[in-house]
């Protein structure tokens, strides 16, 4: 199975996980600073600056897309209980 390192540098540590892995998954078990509101109906609030490997994540799914574009977000942005990693190296930080 395809694995990726993740390096969330708000925290300064870098794991090892499976393709296929959402990154919100990934943040909540290492305590990174990417925080979530889904659960309470607060979509948007798991926003993420994708600094390095943003082609080692899967494409934005219509629903982020939309979300993206409501919340006006920059190009390096991604939703972390979207976004599942692929493959190779990726960096992020909350945005």
């Amino acid at each position: 199975m395809a694995k990726a390192t993740v390096t969330f540098e708000d925290i300064g540590v870098t794991v090892t996980v499976p393709a296929g892995t959402r990154m919100i998954e990934i943040s909540e078990k290492v305590g990174a600073g990417i925080v979530y509101g889904c659960r309470e109906g607060d979509c948007g609030t798991c926003l993420m600056v994708v600094t390095t490997g943003a082609d080692d994540l899967s494409e934005p799914s219509v629903l982020e897309d939309k979300i993206l574009r409501e919340i006006m977000a920059g190009k390096n942005n991604r939703l972390a209980c979207q976004a599942q990693v692929l493959g190779g190296e990726i960096s992020v930080r909350p945005a």
